[in-house]
């Protein structure tokens, strides 16, 4: 899945090993780590302007290529994880059915990279996207880095228990659409 625009030229591919190279290291270690939660390998290449841009557009793309690997109506759907990391604990759960964020990840303690807005932006454009209803809790916590990151390790764990295969279409309606 590819992307390009004045602003940002982005690349995700699935298979091989997990290989990020945004030019961001925060991005790119947040990134690594969504994927390897998710037991998805692949690449994730990025230039851009503004780290805002790459940010939320790598959360469309993403989320895309994410689409083009599911069979969406026999999926596991739901997804959900509690996650520990040091101080910080967060818990997520994911629908793949719909688009729509709820998160409240929120730590005092600021560090350099770790942006609570360009969080925002990625997850709410991967949410958008993949089309996956995303919610992530701050349950304890203080340190950005340690929130943050949990936060994507939890969303990873989710994703990966949700886009398990079925055998049947999980919804009583018949479809997840």
């Amino acid at each position: 899945m590819k992307r390009r625009t004045e602003e940002v030229e982005i690349t995700v591919e699935f298979g091989g090993n997990i290989e990020v190279e945004t030019g961001d290291d925060v991005f790119d270690h947040l990134l690594n780590t969504l994927l390897f939660y998710m037991n998805s390998p692949g690449e994730i290449e990025a230039t851009w302007d503004l780290r805002h841009h790459l940010w939320e557009d790598t959360g469309v793309v993403l989320g895309k290529a994410i689409k083009e690997e599911i069979d969406e109506e026999k999926i596991a759907r739901y997804g959900s994880s509690l996650i520990p990391m040091d101080e910080a604990l967060v818990l997520a759960s994911v629908d793949l059915s719909r688009p729509y964020l709820v998160t409240d990840l929120n730590p005092v303690e600021k560090e350099t990279g770790f942006s609570l807005a360009l969080t925002r932006q990625f997850f709410e454009a991967l949410s958008r996207s993949l089309e996956v209803t995303i919610h992530l809790r701050q349950l304890a916590g203080t340190n950005a880095h340690h929130v943050i990151e949990a936060g994507f390790k939890a969303l990873g764990n989710c994703l990966k228990q949700a886009m398990k295969a079925t055998t049947r279409v999980e919804s009583t309606k018949g479809g997840l659409k």
